[in-house]
């Protein structure tokens, strides 16, 4: 099992209509790619959110190929679709896990 997370600190000014926007249109999007199992969306606590909130969204991969996958044929065009909604209220930055049992 991977996992793909996806850090993102969000501007205060469009904090709450971002969550929505996630929760209604982004997350849909790339599980209904068929890469991902399931995926959870947390807000960090105890950090200084001053400049804004921070969020992590884990994306659960079957395999690596289904990660792969995600990667060459979805993830331009969604990051580029975030990037146009956006532009630079939103800083993220990208990992991939293994989950070890």
């Amino acid at each position: 099992m991977f996992i793909y997370n996806v850090t993102t600190k969000v501007d205060p000014s469009i904090h709450e209509i971002w969550v929505e926007w996630m929760k209604s249109t982004h997350i849909p999007e790339i599980m209904h790619t068929g890469c991902f199992t399931e995926y959870q969306f947390v807000k960090l606590l105890e950090l200084d959110d001053s400049d804004g909130p921070t969020y992590a969204t884990q994306f659960r991969a079957a395999s690596k190929a289904d990660y792969n996958r995600y990667l060459e044929i979805h993830a331009n065009k969604l990051r580029n679709d975030t990037l146009a909604t956006w532009g630079n209220k939103v800083i993220g930055f990208r990992s991939l896990m293994q989950v070890v049992h």
